[in-house]
C-alpha cells in the first residue's frame, strides 16, 4: 500500500532522476530511441511496399504495424476479435456512453515511459487512478478477519500495517539490494545494473516470492506474512503472486511499475484505436494522408489466423478465418503466445525446438472483473455518526478482495468496480454470470458497509470478464514460476534472428507475455520495437548510427545468460 521506493537516489538539488523500465534484465533507452529525430530506422528502397503480416490486434500489434508503415512496409494486420487486445474499454447498455470500464489494463505507472510516447502521440490525457492509500483516493477500508479499519494516510492504520511495509522494505534492501539497484536504474548506470542483476537471477531463479519472504529475517512472523499477502503493497494484496517467481516481482518494484499509477482519460483502448486511424506526418513510401486503416480493406484488420506455416523460399504462409492464403518474407506474432499450440495450426518448423518448449511452459495467471455503473459518487458522503467517507476503496479477505470507485465529479454519473481478483480468487467466479457474481459481491460489501445500499444507486446492468476464459487468450498475463527465467530468455530474445538458422528465421515474437514486464502495456510496446528492429534488418535495413537500436546494442546489454546442462 505504501511506495516501494524506501531509499531512493537524490541529486544535489534534492531531486530524484526520473525511473524507467530501464532493464534490469535489458538496459535499453526504449523512450529514447523513440525520441531521437533520427526514427527507428530504413530500409531498401527496393522493399518500400512488401508486405508483413502482424498477426494480433492488442497494442503491441498496433505499434510494430504502425512503425513498419512509417518505414515504409505495408503491415496486414490479423485480428480475431476488436483492436485492443487487453486494452479493453467498454460501456454499459443504455447508459451515458461516457461511463467506461476498463475490462483489461486500466492502470499505468509513469515509469512507462515508451507506452507514454504513444500516449502523448496521438493526444490522450491520463490522470491519477485512485489505488489504495493514494493521494487520488480519498480513503481506504482495509477489512480482514472481519475487522474494517478505514484511512485516509498509512498512518491512520494500525501499527502492524506499518510493521507490514517496513518489514517489506527491509525484506527488499536485504535480499535484492534495492537501494543500489534503485540508483542504477535512475543513473541508466548498465554495468553496475548488470552486476546486481546477474548475481540475483543466478541465486534466485529458483525462488518463489513466498519463500524470498520466509527467508527474510524481516518476515519471520506468519501474521506479517499474511497481512502482506491480503493487504500487500502498492496495488493490494499480492498473495496470488506468491508461488510466482520473485524476480517478477523484482523486476516490478525495482522500476516502480506498481507506484503512482495513471489511467487514461476515456479508457485505454482509445490508444490502439487511436494509432489505428492515425496519419503520420512523416512517411517513407506511402503519401501523406496514409493511416494502418486506410491500408485494409473496408479500414478493417483481415480476421483470424488459422494456420502459420512455412513454404519454399522460407516464407510464412498465412491463412485466415475467411479462408485467403497470402504468403509473405515476415510476419510479426502479437498475440498470447498459447495461441501458437490451440486455435492456429503450426507448422513444428516455425520456431526451434526450444522455443517451443518456452511457449509451453509459459505460465499465465487468471484475473477477473466486474463493473457496475452507478448514478453517482455517493462514496463521497459523510457518515452523520463518524464524519467519515460512507464508502471506501476496500481491501478485504473476502471474495470481492479489491474495490475501486471511479467517478468524473460529484454530479455525474460514476462507476464501481466492485471486484477485482486474480488466480484463485478469479476462478472462484468463474462459473457464475454476471448478475450472480454482481449479487455475491453486494453481500460481501454489505458487511464492511452496513449502512450503505449500493444497489439503490445502480442505475445499469454490470459488465464482467475472466480472462482466462476469454478464447483468444485463455488467461490475464504471463507470471514466470520458479526455474522459468531461461524460458523467458529465450522468448525475449527471439528477435536477434541472425544468431538463428536460415529456414528458422522470420517470425517475430512480441507481446507484453514475451517482455520481461508480462502484465504491463510498457512490455507490449518494448518487445514490439524490438519486432520492428528485427523485421527492419530482415529486410536489409539498418538503423541511423546516432540512433542505434536494441539489436545494435544487443551484445552490450544481452540478458544473463544461466547454464542449460
Amino acid at each position: 500500500m505504501t511506495s516501494t521506493v524506501p531509499n531512493a537516489v537524490e541529486h544535489a538539488d534534492g531531486q530524484q532522476p526520473p525511473i524507467t523500465m530501464f532493464g534490469p534484465d535489458f538496459p535499453y533507452a526504449y523512450d529514447d530511441f523513440l525520441a531521437h529525430p533520427a526514427g527507428l530506422g530504413q530500409i531498401p528502397a527496393t522493399e518500400h511496399g512488401a508486405e508483413v503480416a502482424v498477426i494480433g490486434g492488442g497494442l503491441s500489434g498496433i505499434v510494430a504495424a504502425y512503425e513498419l508503415m512509417k518505414m515504409g512496409l505495408r503491415p496486414v494486420v490479423y485480428e480475431a476479435d476488436q483492436i485492443g487486445g487487453r486494452l479493453r474499454t467498454v460501456g454499459f447498455d443504455g447508459c451515458d456512453p461516457t461511463l467506461t470500464a476498463e475490462m483489461g489494463a486500466m492502470r499505468f505507472p509513469p515509469s512507462s515511459t515508451a507506452l507514454q510516447h504513444y500516449i502523448d502521440l496521438v493526444g490522450l490525457e491520463t490522470r491519477p487512478f485512485p489505488n489504495p492509500l493514494s493521494e487520488a483516493t480519498p480513503s481506504t477500508v482495509v477489512d480482514l478477519k472481519g475487522e474494517s479499519h478505514y484511512a485516509e494516510t498509512v498512518d491512520d492504520l494500525p501499527q502492524v500495517f506499518r510493521d507490514v511495509a517496513d518489514a517489506w522494505n527491509r525484506c527488499l534492501e536485504e535480499g535484492a539490494d534495492f537501494s543500489a539497484m534503485n540508483r542504477a536504474l535512475r543513473e541508466r548506470d548498465v554495468p553496475r545494473i548488470r552486476e546486481i542483476w546477474a548475481r540475483l537471477v543466478e541465486k534466485l531463479d529458483n525462488q518463489t516470492f513466498y519463500g524470498f519472504l520466509c527467508d527474510s529475517e524481516a518476515f519471520r512472523s506468519f501474521r506479517h506474512r499474511e497481512i502482506f499477502g491480503q493487504v500487500g503493497f502498492g496495488t493490494g494484496g499480492w498473495d496470488t503472486d506468491f508461488p510466482n517467481s520473485i524476480l517478477e516481482i523484482l523486476r516490478v518494484v525495482y522500476t516502480e511499475a506498481d507506484d503512482h499509477h495513471r489511467g487514461i482519460v476515456g479508457g485505454s483502448q482509445q490508444l490502439p484505436l487511436r494509432l489505428w486511424e492515425r496519419e503520420p506526418q512523416k512517411t517513407v513510401h506511402w503519401p501523406y494522408g496514409t493511416s494502418l486503416a486506410s491500408l485494409h480493406e473496408g479500414g478493417a484488420p483481415r480476421p483470424a489466423v488459422t494456420r502459420l506455416h512455412r513454404t519454399a523460399g522460407d516464407r510464412i504462409t498465412v491463412t485466415d478465418a475467411d479462408g485467403a492464403i497470402r504468403t509473405y518474407r515476415a510476419a510479426v506474432f502479437t498475440a498470447q503466445s498459447w495461441m501458437l499450440l490451440s486455435k492456429i495450426d503450426c507448422d513444428d518448423d516455425l520456431f526451434p525446438i526450444d522455443h517451443w518448449t518456452a511457449i509451453e511452459r509459459t505460465h499465465y495467471m487468471e484475473s477477473s472483473k466486474l463493473f457496475v455503473p452507478v448514478d453517482r459518487p455517493f462514496w463521497r458522503d459523510k457518515d452523520e455518526d463518524t464524519g467519515r467517507d460512507v464508502m471506501s476503496m476496500t481491501l478485504t479477505d473476502r471474495m470481492t478482495r479489491g474495490t475501486y470507485l471511479l467517478d468524473d465529479g460529484p454530479d455525474r454519473p460514476a462507476v464501481i468496480c466492485l471486484s477485482y481478483t486474480w488466480c484463485d480468487d478469479s476462478l472462484k467466479w468463474l462459473p457464475l454470470s454476471a448478475n450472480e457474481r454482481m449479487e455475491v459481491m453486494l453481500k460481501s460489501l454489505g458487511e464492511i458497509y452496513p449502512k450503505v445500499d449500493i444497489r439503490k444507486h445502480v442505475i445499469g446492468s454490470p459488465v464482467t470478464v475472466s480472462w482466462e476464459n476469454e478464447p483468444y487468450f485463455m488467461g490475464a498475463f504471463k507470471a514466470n514460476l520458479p526455474g522459468h527465467y531461461r524460458y523467458q530468455r529465450r522468448l525475449f530474445t527471439h528477435f536477434m534472428q541472425d544468431r538463428l538458422p536460415a529456414d528458422k528465421r522470420g517470425v517475430f515474437l512480441a507481446g507484453d507475455d514475451i517482455s520481461w514486464t508480462a502484465g504491463w502495456a510498457e512490455g507490449a510496446v518494448q518487445t514490439a520495437l524490438n519486432a520492428v528492429w528485427g523485421v527492419m534488418r530482415h529486410f536489409g535495413g539498418t538503423t541511423d548510427p546516432a540512433n542505434p537500436g536494441p539489436g545494435d546494442r544487443y551484445d552490450e546489454i544481452a540478458p544473463v545468460e544461466l547454464p542449460e546442462d
